[in-house]
């Protein structure tokens, strides 16, 4: 396995632990999940949550650290617009009339021997 390859699959098992994480978290305040990383042309969903009276739509960032900037940094306009186009089509395939929509961040900040840092952002776009 390459370097590049390993560096991939780093990414890959640190993001699926923080989705994990998040869901745990969300849940643990009181929410009901739904769906995981689903996918669609337009993009992808972490988390697909509801707290019974709207949907929740997360995205989930999880970093080691903050030398690239905070994990909340790296959702920007143009990924809040995949993941609306996403929410939107996940609506439409499971048939989900008109209902109220929350879109939420949760970051996770994950370094080297520290306790995890856990963060939900409410309504962040």
């Amino acid at each position: 396995m390459t370097g590049t390859d390993q560096l991939a699959r780093h990414r890959r098992d640190l993001g699926a632990w923080g989705e994990d994480l998040a869901s745990r978290h969300l849940q643990d305040s009181g929410l009901v999940l739904l769906g995981r990383n689903w996918r669609c042309r337009e993009g992808e969903i972490d988390l697909i949550l509801t707290d019974r009276a709207r949907v929740v739509f997360c995205e989930v960032k999880t970093r080691t650290g903050t030398e690239f900037g905070l994990p909340s940094e790296t959702v920007t306009e143009e990924k809040a617009g995949r993941v609306r186009r996403a929410a939107e089509r996940w609506l439409r395939e499971f048939r989900i009339g008109w209902c109220p929509v929350r879109y939420d961040v949760v970051t996770i900040l994950a370094e080297p021997g520290r306790r995890p840092r856990v963060q939900h952002i409410e309504a962040a776009f």
